[in-house]
């Protein structure tokens, strides 16, 4: 949707297809970084965006046992916003959409669900869609695919995936917020158990850590069971287990950090999750997203606008992304090893890792993970070029 409305505004005609009849879901991600938000203020739609309903979250800190310490500091970022903006998804996109639909160069069709590539002599050529009405098939001149970490198109298209493994998944589900309860997003890591609670303003969205595949296991226990467990690393939430109802109101996201070895074909360019699937440590994922669109539109939108777009073009993209790219997952997946797959073994006092002791009791230090989460490796800016003519009444 990014890439969509920066293509647009540059005057590159460009066709959206998403799948759904609208963007309500839970999408999990929804942590506005301080990196999206200075795009937004580059847009000259800052102002607009932040009338949405939103939670500010200055400062991130954790919970170990019963120490919580503080790790993330946003107040000094060299940003407009110096905070992490809690946003649903949904409005996020919404509010893209519309901006994009101010353009005559835009399209977006709803209910349009990509089934497979269309190839000419091996350049990808278009796609096959399902609508409502029938079978559908666009072509372009570019295939961009940001179908996310289980991606058709680039299934489709053959591109290899490097796995690099994940040691867990999260439950997710609702609990209602109460006005005494704490007002930070919050997680707590205690023995065995990995608890997130996110700030909704009306409700928590909360993120139960679990090792890899033992979702059937804790199934088993039982409902009762893992409310009460739920009690345990919530207790000011303790009444409102009842609010789970069944089964059906707790999501498995399976976890996966992977990525694309080349992001790339003639004709097709594969971005965010669709070429490179993040953990949720830190919460980085739609912001790399972001970052990617906005790499792609700074490098494509002239090639595309003057129709002479070639592999090299698109292999600059992955090489001014890749960079990022792997530097966050060595991260995200040195968290894993380090912190996230020993808290899940079990057994043993839990204490404080070293970092988080030295980024509680000297403040200076908390400056680096909070630019690292809230800014990132190489954080883009936009380039393209306002076509005014191109804007509806």
């Amino acid at each position: 949707m990014m890439l969509g409305l920066l293509m647009a505004r540059a005057g590159v005609a460009t066709i959206v297809l998403e799948k759904h009849a609208d963007f309500l879901r839970d999408f999990r991600g929804d942590t506005i970084h301080p990196s999206t938000l200075e795009l937004m203020f580059e847009l000259g739609v800052l102002e607009g965006f932040l009338k949405l309903p939103y939670e500010e979250v200055r400062e991130l800190r954790a919970q170990i046992a019963d120490v919580t310490l503080p790790f993330a500091d946003f107040r000094h970022l060299p940003t407009r916003c110096k905070f992490i903006a809690l946003m649903p998804q949904w409005d996020f996109l919404n509010f893209l959409a519309e901006r994009a639909a101010r353009y005559t160069t835009f399209d977006l069709q709803m209910r349009a669900e990509v089934t497979g590539v269309i190839e000419e002599s091996g350049r990808v050529i278009g796609v096959d869609a399902t609508t409502p009405a029938g079978p559908l098939q666009v072509r372009a001149d570019l295939v961009v695919a940001a179908d996310g970490r289980s991606s058709v198109v680039r299934e489709k298209a053959g591109l290899q995936v490097l796995d690099l493994g994940a040691p867990m998944d999260v439950l997710w589900f609702r609990l209602s917020r109460k006005p005494g309860d704490p007002p930070q997003t919050m997680g707590r890591f205690d023995i065995g158990r990995i608890f997130i609670m996110i700030n909704r303003g009306e409700y928590w969205q909360c993120g139960y850590v679990i090792s890899k595949g033992s979702v059937e296991e804790i199934r088993r226990r039982g409902l009762e069971a893992f409310r009460a467990e739920v009690a345990r690393l919530a207790p000011f939430a303790a009444g409102r287990g009842e609010e789970i109802h069944d089964w059906d109101d707790v999501k498995l996201l399976t976890v996966r950090v992977d990525r694309l070895r080349q992001w790339y074909r003639p004709g097709l360019l594969c971005i965010g999750d669709a070429a490179h699937a993040m953990s949720p440590v830190g919460g980085v994922g739609i912001n790399l997203a972001i970052q990617d669109a906005v790499a792609a539109a700074n490098l494509l939108a002239e090639p595309l606008r003057e129709g002479r777009v070639t592999p090299d073009h698109l292999r600059l993209v992955q090489r001014r992304r890749e960079l990022p790219t792997r530097v966050t997952q060595w991260l995200q997946v040195l968290m894993q090893r380090r912190v996230i797959s020993r808290v899940l073994r079990g057994g043993g006092q839990l204490k404080p890792p070293l970092a988080l002791r030295l980024f509680a009791r000297f403040p200076i230090l908390r400056r680096l993970p909070g630019r690292l989460i809230g800014l990132g490796i190489r954080p883009e800016h936009v380039k393209t070029p306002a076509v005014a003519v191109n804007v509806r009444p």
